[in-house]
């Protein structure tokens, strides 16, 4: 065999594991382009996910995070009752340096000729603006500015949802749902980090934060009268809460072991490093995970309220169901003696399932 075809090989072995429908690979020299897009399922409408602007060491890397990011956004839908499927894209560059318009559209374009499959929003490394120039090639895009008649930036919805699943998580372990007089610290406070600090002072918490960007996490601390923190200092911390709000799998082999916390619910997709096994091992040292699929819905949702026409009430209505959604996967997880993102897993394959039954694939 080949190199060549052992690559193909390997690709459609990785399609398969995870149960995916199409990747697309972008590629475009006269704007610099490299992207690629994910699709995992469509069972429940077509596929909805955000785009990611990464500066990837290797494409191998930028496959493996759209495949994971993708199958998430599968889950996400599912499990908060939204009838779209899930896909994902990555842009492979420099967010800061090496975006224009001209890529923006011409990644626009290679969306628009996916016929509705696959739809669009803003990610880590995209904006509002990014969105508008997408959506001067093809009208499946989310996230677009409210000036223009979109919803505008998600990440006070994802906040929301996370603040309302940390509120379930809490009612659990300390037979209350109030945060006020609780501690959490907060990993990454980009937009939606942000937004979660100013509710969580808001309600009398006692927040942490941590950024690898040394000026906005001293503007946010002094702003919200929080106590930054070292990136390595995290895992030592007593508090209540851990709250990952950057990228995944934070929660892995080398930092469960130091973690005092009695929760994790943060917005970072993919926080467990492996389901299996360090939902096992959170289940073993009786910490509460709150599936980051589930709980970082807001964004999707307001994302899908853009798209059915639902107002901003409607929007946090939706989200407000996260805090229920949220209560049944820790029941189900006490009941069946499993991890909670198993719990979680269950609840969206059944929906999956059940579906498929009564109607053919978007």
């Amino acid at each position: 065999m080949s190199a060549k075809s052992s690559v193909v090989t390997s690709i459609l072995d990785q399609l398969s594991a995870l149960g995916h429908k199409k990747v697309v690979y972008c590629s475009d020299p006269d704007t610099g382009l490299k992207a690629i897009i994910a699709i995992h399922d469509t069972t429940l409408g077509p596929a909805l996910g955000g785009t990611r602007m990464w500066n990837y060491a290797t494409e191998t890397e930028a496959l493996e995070d759209v495949l994971r990011l993708s199958r998430s956004m599968t889950y996400k839908a599912a499990i908060t009752g939204l009838n779209l499927g899930g896909g994902k894209a990555v842009i492979i560059g420099d967010s800061r340096k090496g975006k224009s318009e001209a890529m923006m559209r011409s990644f626009g374009r290679f969306i628009k000729n996916l016929n509705g499959e696959f739809i669009t929003a803003e990610d880590l490394g995209t904006t509002t603006r990014d969105m508008e120039y997408i959506g001067m090639e093809t009208k499946h895009v989310t996230g677009v500015p409210e000036s223009i008649g979109g919803m505008g930036d998600p990440s006070p919805a994802t906040a929301k949802g996370i603040f309302l699943g940390m509120k379930a998580c809490v009612k659990e372990v300390f037979g209350t749902d109030t945060l006020a007089g609780r501690s959490v610290v907060v990993q990454g406070i980009g937009n939606a980090g942000e937004h979660l600090v100013e509710l969580l002072r808001q309600e009398n918490v006692e927040v942490f934060i941590s950024d690898i960007n040394e000026e906005r996490l001293h503007q946010v601390a002094r702003k919200y009268k929080a106590k930054p923190v070292d990136a390595d200092k995290i895992f030592g911390l007593d508090v209540d809460i851990y709250a990952p709000c950057a990228l995944g799998a934070t929660v892995n082999d080398r930092t469960i072991p130091r973690m005092k916390f009695a929760i994790i619910a943060g917005s970072a997709n993919n926080q467990l490093a492996d389901e299996q096994v360090h939902g096992q091992l959170l289940l073993e040292k009786n910490i509460l995970f709150a599936p980051d699929y589930l709980i970082n819905a807001g964004g999707l949702i307001n994302c899908y309220s853009e798209l059915t026409g639902f107002g901003k009430k409607r929007t946090m209505q939706l989200t407000e169901n996260i805090y229920d959604a949220t209560r049944n996967v820790i029941k189900m997880s006490k009941a069946d003696k499993i991890p909670t993102i198993l719990a979680a897993n269950r609840i969206v394959e059944k929906r999956i399932s059940d579906i498929k039954k009564i109607k053919s694939s978007f």
